[in-house]
């Protein structure tokens, strides 16, 4: 596929203006140096800025006609005709093999195992459990001690290893698998919370081989599903208007695997598109 350039020039100033409507309450926070326990994770842990989130690509394989401005850009290749580039997923995958092949056995992976959903957010509880200092400067909605004794009367089912190496000591070993980075791929799972919010991360890593709008829709899903984390958490973000879910009651974990199991389909879906924007057909054998 070649896009004539008014039509690319379109595409991109269309993701521009959504990607600056998705980044506009937290560049005015930071110009007033506030933070948010909320959302800075989604600048912070990630560490990808907005003006990163802002740059527009096709997508893998896709040539953009009379784009000599992105000769030099990393990843792309000259495409058939005269000032006409391509992302290359060859390119990227000789420069950066060991990432082209761990983004891809997490996707392919996680996309081939059902989701599980009886967790429910005990990450963020276990984050805190038996501790004297929290990761969030912020009061715990039941206190230390209620904190602890829902954590106590639960089965801990974490999948995801980068919430499990923030467990405090006393809840490692109460988690029912005993994660390492090593073996993230073999654990990962499209229930989790955490692992339909890292599509974001899978989709920057893959830079120009993503399309804009897909990268955007990635960042969207990691924001709504943030929110429902944080919702879930220990923490009294009341000053923040965040109504929390109450894992601790019936309801509250009726509510949770509810929109948990939403959150699985989007990611299922978003994760099947990266694929297919990679890989043309998404068809490839798993890794």
């Amino acid at each position: 596929m070649t896009l004539a350039r008014e039509g690319w020039l379109g595409r991109e100033a269309a993701h521009q203006q959504r990607a600056d409507a998705l980044t506009a309450e937290h560049r005015a926070r930071s110009a007033r140096g506030e933070k948010h326990p909320v959302w800075d994770f989604l600048f912070t842990y990630y560490g990808y800025k907005p003006a990163q989130l802002r740059r527009w690509h096709p997508g893998a394989g896709v040539e953009l006609a009379d784009a000599a401005e992105r000769a030099s850009w990393r990843w792309y290749s000259p495409g058939a005709s005269d000032d006409a580039v391509v992302p290359d997923a060859a390119a990227f995958a000789r420069e950066k093999p060991e990432l082209a092949g761990l983004v891809e056995r997490m996707l392919r992976r996680t996309a081939s195992r059902p989701g599980q959903f009886g967790c429910f957010g005990l990450h963020e509880w276990a984050m805190v459990y038996r501790a004297e200092e929290h990761r969030h400067p912020v009061p715990l909605r039941l206190g230390q001690a209620g904190t602890d004794a829902v954590v106590e009367s639960h089965d801990l089912r974490c999948t995801h290893f980068d919430a499990f190496r923030f467990f405090t000591p006393e809840a490692v070993p109460r988690n029912r698998t005993a994660l390492s980075r090593d073996e993230q791929p073999l654990f990962e799972q499209p229930g989790c919370l955490h692992a339909g919010m890292d599509l974001y991360k899978w989709a920057m890593k893959l830079g120009p081989l993503i399309p804009g709008e897909l990268l955007l829709d990635a960042f969207e899903l990691a924001r709504d599903i943030r929110l429902l984390d944080m919702q879930a958490a220990p923490y009294d973000l009341s000053a923040w208007d965040v109504v929390p879910v109450p894992i601790e009651t019936a309801d509250g974990k009726s509510e949770y695997v509810r929109r948990q199991r939403g959150f699985a389909e989007r990611g299922t879906a978003l994760r099947s598109a990266l694929l297919t924007a990679w890989f043309g057909d998404g068809a490839r054998a798993a890794a």
